[in-house]
């Protein structure tokens, strides 16, 4: 397909995306999901699992496999745009007093889901027919493990902004307990590919580089003052362009140290200097994350086939997995929230938040599926531990709500969290 043929074709494609994350997104909303359970189901809609199991050529003529690198990119632009706004509008100073706590409950939902999803496949990987033959079983059992342990962050920032639990004690802490928890789990999963490929190089570099940018976001939160200096006397017209060349370049550097471009950009909206000025700025570009983040769902919706679930063998392990990934993520993350003084509704919350995993477990299951660490049954079962994680939260978050308000107390919402002094 020529690139003028491609044109035409991938408007199209989008133009499908979009309309159908908007009646997805209307239908879920009636359910109490937020919007961006509705986009990641309308990805599976699109994909093998429903259109293509009806109607295939249809789903073959939308989606011609010249398209979908090109929705990767572009849904790509989306993520990153996204994470750099939900960066922007987090303040670092409602970490000081859940440091501790987050801290903890990071841990936590890092060690015992990858202990338990390691355990359940060495138990019955191999029994279920379901591991890469090839492929030791030391290594299967800890991308597993890894896998189980990934939180959903993007999605998770994008719930916690969605229900406007931004400024709650649980909000916060979630998000710095999922920031460390996926930055950890993208270290781990390099080296998991380490050990598949017999090398050190992947983990060296994830951690050098890891290194290299808190250096540098240091450097560039030192330099605030002069940064903003800088730019009044930059023309307005420069400033978006000049915007999207540091963020770009910080989401290829993760990409590049195997990080992901997510953590490049939350990091870079984190440090991101404030003045009127720079605050249009990035309120001009807060847009093009809310068009093209639909079309980075609908790209892994379409490598996502539900009819391989059809074997008993499979089915158990699906199960399996969804109860040790529940068990490990929500029941750890409760009890070191709990452990270290939260009340337990905080506590409770923190868990539930801290269960989502979405998008970024998808991603990781693709890398594993590419790299043929994991066959396409493993990674569909994992599939439905994603989607099954990532529905139940919401109505967990207001079935929590609904029983404190039954109890005569009031749901936490924006209390608890210091405020910077002065």
């Amino acid at each position: 397909m020529t690139p003028a043929e491609l044109s035409p074709r991938f408007f199209l494609a989008v133009v499908v995306v979009l309309a159908v994350c908007r009646l997805v997104v209307m239908l879920v909303r009636r359910l109490g999901q937020p919007p961006v359970v509705g986009e990641m189901l309308a990805g599976v809609v699109l994909g093998p699992s429903v259109l293509g199991a009806l109607l295939p050529d249809v789903e073959a003529g939308l989606f011609p496999q010249e398209v979908r690198p090109v929705l990767y990119v572009v849904g790509q632009i989306g993520l990153v745009v996204f994470m750099f706004h939900v960066g922007w509008e987090f303040r670092v100073d409602r970490l000081r007093g859940v440091a501790r706590p987050a801290g903890l409950v990071s841990l936590a939902g890092m060690l015992v889901p990858v202990a338990l999803g390691a355990a359940l496949i060495a138990a019955v990987g191999p029994r279920t027919g379901t591991l890469a033959p090839g492929v030791p079983l030391l290594v299967s059992a800890l991308f597993v493990g890894v896998a189980l342990a990934v939180t959903a962050f993007p999605m998770l920032a994008r719930i916690i902004a969605e229900r406007g639990l931004t400024g709650t004690r649980f909000g916060s802490l979630a998000l710095g307990a999922g920031a460390v928890d996926d930055a950890a789990a993208w270290m781990l999963l390099a080296g998991v590919f380490s050990i598949s490929g017999g090398s050190a190089d992947l983990v060296s570099l994830a951690v050098a580089g890891a290194l290299g940018l808190v250096a540098v976001l240091a450097v560039v939160t030192r330099l605030r003052s002069r940064t903003v200096r800088l730019t009044d006397r930059v023309a307005p017209e420069s400033l978006l362009p000049v915007l999207l060349g540091a963020l770009f370049l910080v989401a290829w550097y993760t990409d590049e140290i195997g990080l992901y471009a997510v953590f490049g950009a939350f990091s870079l909206g984190l440090v991101f200097p404030r003045s009127q000025r720079l605050d249009h700025t990035v309120e001009t570009l807060e847009p093009v994350g809310t068009v093209f983040l639909p079309l980075f769902f609908t790209y892994s919706g379409l490598n996502t086939d539900f009819a391989l679930l059809g074997s008993g063998p499979v089915l158990l392990l699906t199960l399996g997995c969804v109860l040790v990934a529940v068990a490990g993520k929500f029941g750890a993350c409760w009890l070191a929230a709990r452990l270290t003084g939260e009340p337990s509704a905080v506590a409770l919350r923190v868990g539930a938040l801290m269960n989502a995993r979405g998008l970024m477990q998808l991603i990781a299951l693709n890398l594993g599926l590419a790299a043929g660490i994991v066959t396409q049954a493993l990674f569909s079962a994992l599939v439905v531990v994603a989607v099954v994680t990532t529905v139940m939260t919401s109505p967990l978050l207001a079935w929590l709500d609904r029983r404190e308000r039954a109890r005569g107390s009031r749901p936490p919402r924006r209390a608890a969290v210091p405020s910077p002094a002065g």
